[in-house]
């Protein structure tokens, strides 16, 4: 099988697309992921694990503060993906523009979200290209406008129905992170994340 169809059958394990943020220093940034998955089946344990980009600026934000938000976010929240997904928050501060306050732990939480989880890191795995973060949520609630008939964003609602306008500089984006994943996915580091 070729590669280009391997890597259009493993789409089909299709997460939610998740706004991630995070804070360091005084420096708010958030990102898009694609990546997040429930990684508990215990409901008095809720945890997630996302998967984050050595090249993202929140990678080491997240890394250096053992702590980040995941947003779930409404089918309806395609210009929040363009603004947090689409530009770097080494260039200018995304988050400046977009409602949000200091959660429980520190980090932004986003006003207009689905919901919200406020994770604490504790363990990580190198796969190379990106980091697993393991987190274990102490907070969680909803956005300020949930409702009931509001669906969860996933990647394959996103990728069929973006803005047609978006989808070139989409693309673009896609192929410099399979490039730098491509380079660097052999490179695997043994990590023990602190505490453990």
């Amino acid at each position: 099988m070729r590669p280009d169809e391997v890597y259009e059958l493993l789409r089909n394990l299709t997460s939610p697309v998740v706004a991630i943020t995070c804070e360091r220093g005084g420096k708010r940034n958030g990102m898009i992921s694609d990546s997040a998955v429930r990684a508990s089946i215990v409901p008095t344990i809720p945890r997630v694990s996302v998967y984050i980009h050595k090249f993202n600026y929140s990678h080491d934000m997240i890394f250096d503060t053992g702590r980040f938000v995941m947003h779930l976010l409404g089918t309806d929240q395609f210009d929040l993906i363009h603004q947090l997904g689409f530009a770097s928050g080494r260039t200018r501060d995304k988050l400046a523009p977009i409602p949000h306050q200091l959660g429980r732990l520190g980090a932004p939480v986003l006003d207009e979200c689905y919901a919200y989880f406020e994770c604490e890191v504790i363990n990580v795995m190198d796969t190379g290209s990106s980091t697993c973060f393991l987190g274990q949520v102490a907070d969680v609630g909803y956005g300020k406008a949930n409702r009931p008939d509001r669906k969860v964003m996933t990647a394959a609602h996103f990728r069929a129905n973006m803005p047609a306008e978006w989808r070139p500089e989409y693309e673009a984006h896609l192929k410099v992170a399979q490039r730098f994943a491509e380079e660097r996915s052999g490179n695997i580091k043994a990590v023990t994340w602190r505490g453990l």
